[in-house]
């Protein structure tokens, strides 16, 4: 087969390596791609939204399935743009349609889904500009901490957590009134905040039944100790200690089961991941968001657990007999650090030349934010390589992809030395 993966990132770095390990995979093609991508397939540069760019490749290079990497393309209607073509149709894309997109795409429908089909999740309200007078006599009841979130995508900067009710007001008139988020917070859901640990469950479906993929934790924060400001992911872990036996059992039953069974309800048709953003409260999941794929950099550890055809199982999302798939977990534990450029999250330095890469001894390195310069790969973006171990146990996990990361340099490079201590 000829496959096709759009995306640019650590995730889809982790997509490529796995595929094209398939016996399943003949020719493999990463739109746009990444410096490390190129080692497993063809690089082609075409944006993840230029759609008739991708049309044009899918019919040159006889691509005969499609993995979408990030959610903007799904939730702009990459798949219902196969299934409108002629030409396209019957060309399978792993990924929702742009009703199913909308669990990520919009905070509100994701809430009203959750509230309907009775899976837990925090107590809620939606406000609109018109409505911003209500939303503000609301908070003042809310209780705090209190969470708002922008209804639509934000680039992962939408949410914000309100410690005190002047604050909260002052966001909320920000997020409505001055458009903040621009159009992504036209609507703001206001929620309550949940305390625990949190947790990403990963579910493949074909729109009748599943396969649970290995569970992560990823840390958000900048700094060590989970300080600082917010980020798109700095590591993560898999497995999870808590996550055992019974609490997955928990969350397969309150929270997995209804979803799947509430997209058929719905009609909702839905082929793809659903990554399930999880609070751990005393023992009890409750669902902080959902994606409409997989995440990163969780996608770099759960790749590196999967000890099975990953292209099989893509094909049974495509052709609907996932139910017949294997799918064959590592017991061991998968570790990733995220290297970040330097001045991330915020303005961050760019075209660093990266070296030492080839003196990482039991790791592989997941390429995001790099391209080539000539001979040279440089840095592009806030999150530049993530680096990921599989070992026996968690220490020797952590300490692998930690002393790896060390060997690698480019100027103004970071990265925490703390992922999963807290599970230690």
């Amino acid at each position: 087969m000829n496959i096709l993966i759009l995306g640019s990132g650590g995730r889809e770095s982790a997509f490529a390596w796995k595929v094209a390990q398939s016996p399943k995979c003949e020719k493999l093609f990463i739109a746009p791609g990444n410096a490390g991508t190129k080692q497993y397939g063809t690089n082609v540069n075409i944006k993840v939204t230029d759609f008739e760019g991708i049309k044009a490749l899918v019919l040159s290079e006889g691509i005969n399935l499609v993995l979408v990497g990030p959610e903007e393309p799904l939730v702009k209607g990459v798949h219902d743009f196969f299934l409108a073509d002629e030409q396209l149709k019957n060309i399978p894309v792993v990924g929702p349609q742009q009703e199913g997109a909308q669990l990520e795409g919009s905070k509100d429908f994701s809430k009203q889904f959750m509230e309907k089909h009775n899976i837990p999740t925090a107590a809620y309200k939606t406000f609109t500009k018109d409505t911003l007078q209500d939303g503000l006599t609301y908070l003042a009841t809310a209780g705090l901490p209190v969470v708002l979130k922008a209804d639509g995508l934000a680039a992962g900067k939408g949410v914000l957590i309100c410690l005190t009710l002047e604050e909260a007001q002052t966001e909320l008139t920000a997020m409505l009134a001055d458009a903040k988020f621009g159009e992504a917070s036209s609507r703001v859901v206001v929620e309550q905040f949940l305390t625990g640990i949190e947790l990403s469950v990963f579910v493949m479906t074909d729109g009748n039944s599943y396969k649970i993929l290995p569970e992560a934790k990823d840390y958000k924060r900048i700094g060590e100790g989970d300080t600082g400001l917010n980020t798109g992911g700095m590591g993560s872990i898999s497995p999870v200690p808590f996550a055992d036996v019974a609490y997955m059992k928990k969350v397969e039953e309150r929270v997995i089961i209804p979803t799947v069974e509430g997209l058929k309800k719905d009609g909702i048709p839905y082929k793809g991941f659903i990554f399930i953003g999880l609070m751990n409260s005393n023992g009890e999941p409750w669902v902080i968001e959902y994606n409409c794929r997989m995440g990163d950099p969780e996608t770099e550890s759960v790749m590196r657990r999967i000890d099975s055809d990953f292209v099989d199982l893509l094909l049974g999302v495509a052709e609907g007999n996932l139910n017949e798939k294997e799918i064959i977990i590592s017991p061991k534990t998968a570790a990733t650090v995220v290297m970040v450029a330097g001045g991330y999250p915020g303005e961050y330095l760019k075209n660093k030349v990266i070296t030492g890469t080839e003196n990482v001894r039991d790791s592989i390195v997941f390429h995001a934010g790099t391209s080539m310069d000539g001979d040279d790969i440089i840095t592009t973006g806030g999150r530049v390589l993530a680096i990921t171990t599989v070992q026996d146990d968690m220490f020797s996990a952590l300490q692998q992809a930690t002393a790896d990361a060390s060997r690698i340099y480019y100027d103004g490079m970071y990265f925490r030395k703390d992922i999963g201590f807290d599970l230690l």
